[in-house]
């Protein structure tokens, strides 16, 4: 598996553990907002991780990490993610996976196998706005729905998160968006933050009291929206 980076502890990845994060190299999305920008554009650069030097980690520290976040780029894009999944499992430590939706058979594959204890998925934006918005002159959403249906089943514990950049959202996006996972267990809205390595330029953020009224708004329809690390 392609693993470009490895943060050995985090305490905001996983919702309430003390976890490390795995950043697997590549995406099929080019969000001109990706705050993880490198592991998409020069990711045949990036020095690669030895996946058994990240288990025999995660065994001396048992008891101290009590999970583990797959992240990247998309983690689902990797041909052998099963594999390292199952050694992470054998650890016994639960797995968190963020995927932007594009790959849902193999997402219901993971979660069947019993790989996979928590998803976070990206929604972009509205659907109407998705193409502009993960970078692409065209995108088919229909696998990005079927992600959303297959989470929204309940057949693995999740949550929906929106970036929200003020180039490509607005509050009625966000209501749009509701509307799209009306039922939805959590839903989060982040404020954009410019890494320092983005895809796009010229990215703004919205004021934290507009921010407020934008998940107002969005509970309005969706009473489980929660602002995650505005201040």
């Amino acid at each position: 598996m392609k693993i470009c980076g490895f943060q050995k502890m985090t305490m905001l990845d996983y919702p309430g553990k003390v976890a490390c994060t795995v950043f697997t190299g590549g995406c099929n999305f080019r969000c001109p907002f990706c705050h993880n920008a490198l592991l998409v554009t020069e990711v045949d650069e990036c020095v690669l991780w030895d996946e058994n030097e990240i288990i025999e980690y995660l065994y001396k520290r048992k008891g101290i990490i009590d999970g583990v976040c797959i992240t990247g780029g998309e983690p689902l894009m990797q041909k052998d993610i099963a594999g390292f999944l199952r050694k992470v499992k054998e650890t016994g430590l639960p797995v968190k996976l963020d995927t932007n939706g594009s790959y849902p058979e193999k997402l219901r594959e993971l979660v069947k196998e019993g790989l996979i204890d928590y998803v976070a998925m990206d929604i972009k934006n509205s659907k109407e706005k998705y193409p502009a918005t993960v970078g692409l002159e065209k995108y088919d959403i229909s696998k990005v729905e079927e992600s959303v249906d297959f989470l929204l089943s309940g057949a693995v514990d999740y949550e929906f998160r929106t970036t929200v950049v003020k180039e490509f959202h607005t509050a009625a996006d966000i209501a749009d968006i509701t509307e799209w996972i009306s039922g939805a267990k959590r839903y989060f809205l982040q404020g954009f933050v410019d890494s320092g390595n983005l895809i796009g330029e010229n990215l703004s953020a919205y004021r934290p009291q507009e921010m407020v009224e934008i998940c107002s708004a969005a509970q309005e329809k969706l009473p489980n929206t929660v602002l995650r690390g505005i201040k």
